[in-house]
C-alpha cells in the first residue's frame, strides 16, 4: 500500500470549521502532514514529533507563543485559546519555522478538541474507499461468503446484524429471522449461551465451530472481530460441516479486515457526532459564531424551537453505561426530528440532548409553534417508550438566530421544572410552566445571595424549630385549601378543632393577618422560594 499522510492541517481545519478552530497566524502552506495530537505541559520536557499538533494549554502572551514555537519547530501547528495575541514577532516566527498558530474558540474545552482531532486522525489512518479491501460491510460480507462458499452475517456485541451476504435462503429459519429482524432472536441467543458458545467465541482468537444438535438449525462457525483486546463484534457463517484449514485462515483474516472497517465507521461517526454537537452548541449559545455554525447545519434562515431532553434514570452506578444510553437516546431524537424536518438537528451537550426544530412560518403569535414542538416531543417519548424514561422541555419560537439562545434557556427551564416536580416521561412547553420557572429563578437568586425567610414566616419557622411544633405545616395546608378548614385538617390528619387551635396559635406567634391578601401571597411565595 502506498504511503500517505493521515491528514493535512488544511483538511482538518476544513472539517472542523472556523467555529471551533481558526488560523491566527499562517506560514502560507497548510498542506503539512499531521501525525498526532500532543498536550503542552510546562513541567515536562517538550518532545513534539514532526507533524504533531501541540495544544498549548495556558499559553496566551505573544512572547510565550514565540518561545513555544521555537522549542517545537517540527510541529505542524500550535493551538491556543482565543483571543490570540499575534504581533509581528509571532508572524515572523511562524514564517521562519512553518508552524501555524491556531485559535480555539473560548466555548470549546481542550478535551473536546483533543478528542475531535484524534478521531479525525484515526479516520484518516484507515484504508480509503477503493484502496485494498471492499469499503462497506455488505461488500465484505459478500466477499467472505464467496471465500467460504456459505452465507455470512456480521454482528455487533449485542448480536444486532450490521451486514449480511447473499444466499441467506440456503441457511435455516433462524438465520432468515435474524436477517429480517436485524437481530438474532432471543431463543437462539439463549441456546448459544446455554451451550457456552459465546464464552468460547470471545475467549478465542480463532474461528469456533458450533455443533448445535438441532435438526432444524444449521451449525455455525463464528470468529470474534477484535481491535487489540476490545471485541467489536463477530462474523457468523452457516455451515453443514467444519471449515477446512484454508477456509479457517481466510475467515480469521477476514475478521481483521472487518475490524478495520468497523473502526473506520466508528471514527467517522464519532467525528461527525462531536462536530455536530459543537456546531449546535455554538448555535445555542448565540454570539458572533452562531451564524456560521447555523449555516453549516443548514438552519440559518429558519424559525426554530429548541427542545431539551434528559433521561431521568440514575446512571451514577455505571457512568459508562449512562453515557452510552444518553448517546443512543440523542441518536433516536435526531432520527425523530429529522423525519419531521430535513434541516432539524440534534446533539448531546453534557447530559442533555438538544434538538433545534425548524417550523414553518405562521401567524404573529409563537404559542402555536411551541404547541407543535410539544406535540413532536410527546410523539417521540411515546415512540421510544419506557426503555428511555425521559422528560423534555420546549422553548419559545425563535424568529431568528439571535433568539435561539433564549429558546434554549426556555427549554432548559421547562426541563428543570419537570425535574423539580419529580416527573418522568413528561413534556412541558415553557409558557405552560412560566411561573414555576420564575419561582425557581428567584430561589436561585435568594440562595446565591444567602437570603433567608423574614417576617411572620421566619417567626413560625423559629418557633417550630425550638418547640418541635408543626405550625408551618398547618399554615401551608390552610393556604393550599383556600381557607377551607375541613379540607386542610384532612390534609394534615388532625381533628378540625385541633386545626383551628393551631391556626389561632400560629397567628398569635407570627403576627400574620390571614385576612390580608398581600400578607397571604407574601408567605405563600416565601414557602415556595425557600422550600421549607
Amino acid at each position: 500500500m502506498r504511503n500517505r499522510p493521515r491528514a493535512s492541517l488544511g483538511r482538518i481545519l476544513h472539517d472542523l470549521g472556523t467555529t471551533l478552530l481558526d488560523v491566527a497566524a499562517s506560514p502560507g502552506d497548510l498542506d503539512t502532514e499531521v501525525t498526532g495530537v500532543h498536550i503542552y505541559d510546562p513541567l515536562d520536557e517538550l518532545i513534539v514529533p514532526t507533524g504533531g499538533i501541540l495544544l498549548a494549554v495556558g499559553v496566551q502572551r505573544a512572547d510565550d507563543i514565540c518561545a513555544l514555537i521555537e522549542r517545537a519547530g517540527q510541529a505542524a501547528g500550535v493551538v491556543v485559546k482565543l483571543p490570540v495575541d499575534v504581533d509581528e514577532r509571532v508572524r515572523a516566527v511562524v514564517l521562519e519555522t512553518g508552524v501555524a498558530v491556531l485559535g480555539l474558540t473560548r466555548a470549546a474545552s481542550w478535551s473536546q478538541v483533543a478528542a475531535l482531532l484524534r478521531s479525525l486522525l484515526a479516520e484518516g489512518d484507515l484504508a480509503e474507499p477503493g484502496e485494498g479491501p471492499p469499503d462497506d460491510l455488505f461488500s465484505l460480507a459478500n466477499a467472505v461468503c464467496a471465500l467460504l462458499d456459505a452465507p455470512v452475517t456480521i454482528e455487533d456485541r449485542s448480536s444486532r446484524v450490521l451486514a449480511y451476504s447473499g444466499r441467506q435462503d440456503e441457511a435455516d429459519q433462524g438465520r432468515v429471522e435474524t436477517v429480517l429482524g436485524r437481530q438474532v432472536p432471543d431463543r437462539y441467543l439463549r441456546m448459544l449461551d446455554e451451550h457456552g458458545f459465546f464464552k468460547q467465541l470471545y475467549q478465542s482468537r480463532e474461528p469456533v465451530y458450533m455443533k448445535l444438535d438441532d435438526e432444524n438449525v444449521i451449525n455455525r462457525v463464528a470468529v470474534a472481530v477484535r481491535t487489540g483486546d476490545e471485541i467489536l463484534g463477530s462474523i457468523w457463517v452457516a455451515v453443514h460441516e467444519p471449515l477446512s484449514e484454508q477456509r479457517r485462515r481466510a475467515l480469521a483474516d477476514a475478521a481483521k479486515i472487518v475490524a478495520l472497517q468497523l473502526l473506520r465507521e466508528r471514527a467517522g461517526a464519532d467525528t461527525r457526532r462531536r462536530l455536530r454537537a459543537d456546531l449546535l452548541s455554538t448555535v445555542l449559545a448565540g454570539g458572533t459564531d452562531a451564524a456560521e455554525a447555523a449555516e453549516r447545519l443548514g438552519i440559518a434562515t429558519t424559525r426554530l424551537c429548541v427542545l431539551a431532553a434528559q433521561l431521568t434514570g440514575d446512571s451514577a452506578a455505571d457512568p459508562a453505561r449512562g453515557e452510552s444510553d444518553r448517546q443512543r437516546f440523542c441518536d433516536a431524537l435526531a432520527l425523530h426530528v429529522g423525519a419531521i424536518h430535513p434541516k432539524a438537528a440534534a446533539a448531546l451537550v453534557g447530559s442533555v440532548a438538544y434538538a433545534v426544530l425548524p417550523l414553518q412560518p405562521g401567524g404573529p403569535e409563537s404559542r402555536g409553534e411551541e404547541a407543535r414542538a410539544v406535540r413532536v416531543a410527546e410523539s417521540f417519548l411515546a415512540r421510544v417508550g419506557p426503555r428511555h424514561a425521559a422528560n423534555i422541555g420546549a422553548g419559545r419560537l425563535a424568529l431568528n438566530l439571535s433568539h435561539v439562545a433564549r429558546s434554549r434557556a426556555d427549554a432548559d427551564r421547562a426541563l428543570r421544572v419537570l425535574r423539580a416536580r419529580g416527573a418522568t416521561g413528561q413534556v412541558a412547553g415553557y409558557t405552560s410552566v412560566h411561573f414555576e420557572s420564575l419561582l425557581l429563578q428567584v430561589a436561585d437568586v435568594a440562595a446565591a445571595e444567602e437570603q433567608t425567610p423574614t417576617g411572620p414566616y421566619q417567626r413560625l419557622l423559629d418557633h417550630d424549630a425550638e418547640h418541635g411544633a408543626e405550625l408551618t405545616a398547618t399554615l401551608r395546608a390552610y393556604l393550599d385549601a383556600f381557607g377551607d378548614v375541613n379540607a386542610a385538617c384532612a390534609q394534615v390528619h388532625v381533628h378540625a378543632n385541633t386545626f383551628r387551635y393551631r391556626l389561632k396559635r400560629l397567628v398569635e406567634i407570627s403576627g400574620l393577618d390571614l385576612s390580608d391578601s398581600d400578607a397571604r401571597l407574601t408567605v405563600m411565595l416565601q414557602m415556595r422560594i425557600f422550600g421549607r
